[in-house]
Parts: C-alpha cells; structure tokens; sequence
C-alpha cells in the first residue's frame, strides 16, 4: 500500500516556520508550478472569489506538487460539501472564509475531519485517497495530515475570537484585512489603525491559543510588518496583480 502524503506546510507551520504562498486565480496549472520553482511554501488555490471550477482546482494541485509547493483550496463558504471536495482533490487542507462563532468553527472542523474527530464524507477513490492506493485504513493519518484555515474577517469574529481559538483541530486564524476594513465602514483601507488594532488583538489572542495566525499582504513591506507582528502563514499578492505589476514594470521600464 502506497501512504497519504505527508503535508510539509503543516510540519512547517508546527515548527514555528513563517511560510508565505499567493493567492491563485488563473486556471493554467504551470503558474502555481513556478510559484513553487520561485520559492512559495504553499499557495491558496481561490474558489471563493477566483472563477475556478472543481477539475481546474485538482489539476492545480497536481502542478502544486510538480513545483514542491503545497496547494491549499479556499471554498466558497463554510459549507460541508464544498470542504470535502476540496481535501477529496488532493490538497494539504482547506481555508473557510467568514467563521464568526464557536458553531461556525465547529461545523467547519467536522467537515474536514473524519471520525471520530468529524463527519467528512468518506470514500478513497478520490486523489486523497490516491485513488484507493492507500488502502481503507488512512482516516488517522489523513486527519493529522490536513490543514485546516478559518478566516476571521469581520467585527463579529474579532467578538468571537476567544471562542473561536478554542476549537481544537484549527491550525490557522486568517485575519482578513480587507473585509475587516469593510466590517468598519471603512472599505479598503487596511492601514487603518482601526484595522491594525483589531488584528493586534487578535493576534495576542490566538497565539495564546497555540494556533497560528495568518493574514494577506499585498507587498514585502506590509509581509515583513505582520511577520514581525507574530504572524506565520502569509498570503502575498494574488497571482495576477503580480503578472500585471510584473507588466507595468517592464513596459514602464522600456517606454520611460
């Protein structure tokens, strides 16, 4: 028998490493794939807001593995079916947006564990599974292996956030600045010390829970600030603001 995948962003994240993966919105597999060559630990494949279907998901997370970077699948929402397949397709875990409450962690958690810790729906035909490879006697090893992120990303999940860290099984936090800022009335501006005083909070709290927090950076500047500020797992950039910034330059570089 073959055995599951052994998640290296997880053990990184349990080492106390600081790992930095961006967001993926295109479909074609070879992105991701140089996004590992270039050095990324991980890389958040976005089914919430990016226009990907299921099939590209899974053929990116096979390019995420090509590249030695490891593939982690933003759902839509917090929603049983979708956590399952997205942890059925083969990705190192899952990252669940808009999780205000104790029952919204809780629910998140029991979709993407199988028994006896949750309820995910169970079946190793999947690339999970390695399409039955691995045998029937996996569900331990796979729930140790998935990585399980919730977002935090609005004022009544900073409310909540003590209640939220309590949940076991959560390796993740993800503050999201933006739609924090939006919570505020304050849409779009992250530097906002109103914002960066709410996710302070938040990270005191959560680190004193034993979990890692995350957040999004568009740039190196705002990425080291966080990373100084005690946060692990960064999101940096969205793949294609880096392709047209990438762009901008050249064509700046040429024309001025």
């Amino acid at each position: 028998m073959i055995e599951p995948r052994k998640n290296q962003l997880k053990q990184k994240l349990q080492q106390g490493e600081v790992v930095i993966g961006p967001f993926i919105n295109c479909a074609y597999p070879a992105f991701i794939e140089i996004c590992g060559h270039a050095g990324f630990d991980f890389a958040v494949i976005d089914m919430e807001h990016g226009a990907l279907h299921t099939l590209a998901a899974e053929d990116l997370c096979r390019a995420a593995d090509c590249g030695g970077i490891s593939p982690v699948i933003r759902v839509r929402k917090n929603d049983a079916p979708q956590i399952q397949r997205a942890l059925d397709i083969g990705s190192a875990g899952v990252q669940v947006p808009q999780i205000e409450t104790l029952a919204d962690a809780s629910a998140c958690v029991r979709a993407a564990k199988y028994s006896p810790i949750g309820a995910r729906g169970l079946s190793f035909a999947t690339r999970a599974g390695m399409y039955t490879a691995c045998g029937t006697g996996i569900t331990d090893q796979l729930n140790q292996e998935s990585l399980v992120v919730v977002h935090v990303e609005g004022k009544r999940g900073v409310e909540n956030i003590e209640e939220i860290v309590s949940v076991p099984h959560i390796d993740v936090i993800f503050l999201g600045p933006y739609d924090l800022s939006q919570s505020l009335g304050i849409p779009g501006q992250v530097g906002d010390q109103r914002v960066i005083d709410l996710m302070q909070q938040c990270i005191t709290t959560i680190r004193s829970a034993g979990k890692a927090v995350g957040t999004f950076a568009d740039n190196p500047e705002v990425a080291k600030r966080w990373m100084d500020a005690g946060i692990q797992y960064i999101g940096l950039g969205v793949d294609v603001s880096i392709f047209f910034r990438a762009c901008e330059a050249l064509v700046k570089a040429v024309k001025n």
